[in-house]
């Protein structure tokens, strides 16, 4: 009946049917919909977050090896994999909370994009073309505000999300590429949002709101993660010279 994407579109739209039983109100339904997505999300946007941490923490040891072991591949290999097995770390920590969410998202845009190809309810008919705010119909495009709204908070999410993802070798490697991609993705967002349903925009702008606030509460405990790991290597190297002593 339903495509991949319907799949999770499906359940999402049963969600969403459900919440705005009790709001009455498709707009501020989107709105604590998203919320309620986004707080679903945020545990495996913090394994991602702290998984990239780690990563950061272990460039050195990495670098040491990869310097050590440049002509001999398969010692290379056999190295690392003892390295994250001495760390107790896995790279597709940060790779598959990323994978998880992908198709999630993708769910909603299918969802949100065009409703009633995933609901039965047929009176969300109705539903989608209330208003909201200066909007006059959720089902058809908002023109600017919203859109100028949405690739802004992107702008500011993508900013923030790229200081906390980007590990030392990758800032070398895509620096470019990352840069680039602060400043065209928001702008591809506000193009998409000037066609997009007022929802889906509407969607869109809110979670990136939300997740500016997620990046700032993240901030604060990869500050402390890195406090912590400077403290683990003074006490290591404390505990080296008492050692030699």
């Amino acid at each position: 009946m339903y495509t991949v994407l319907g799949i999770i579109a499906a359940p999402l739209g049963k969600l969403l049917d459900l919440l705005y039983g009790f709001v009455g109100h498709y707009g501020i339904t989107i709105i604590i919909f998203t919320v309620i997505v986004k707080v679903c999300l945020y545990p495996l946007y913090i394994k991602q977050i702290k998984s990239t941490a780690r990563m950061q923490e272990m460039q050195p040891k990495i670098q040491e090896i990869q310097n050590k072991y440049a002509n001999d591949r398969e010692m290379m290999n056999i190295k690392m994999a003892e390295l994250q097995k001495e760390e107790k770390f896995s790279p597709m920590g940060g790779c598959l909370p990323m994978l998880i969410q992908m198709p999630i998202i993708m769910g909603l845009f299918a969802l949100l994009r065009n409703p009633m190809r995933y609901m039965e309810n047929d009176n969300m008919i109705f539903a989608f073309h209330e208003s909201f705010l200066w909007i006059k119909d959720l089902s058809q495009p908002d023109l600017w505000i919203l859109p100028i709204i949405a690739g802004v908070a992107t702008f500011f999410s993508f900013t923030m999300n790229r200081a906390l993802t980007e590990t030392p070798a990758g800032a070398n490697q895509m620096a470019g590429m990352t840069k680039m991609m602060q400043y065209v993705f928001p702008l591809m967002i506000l193009w998409m949002a000037r066609s997009f349903p007022s929802g889906l925009a509407l969607y869109w702008a809110v979670s990136q709101v939300i997740q500016i606030f997620f990046n700032i509460h993240m901030s604060s405990i990869r500050n402390k993660m890195k406090r912590e790991s400077e403290e683990r290597k003074m006490r290591a190297k404390l505990e080296k010279k008492l050692a030699q002593q």
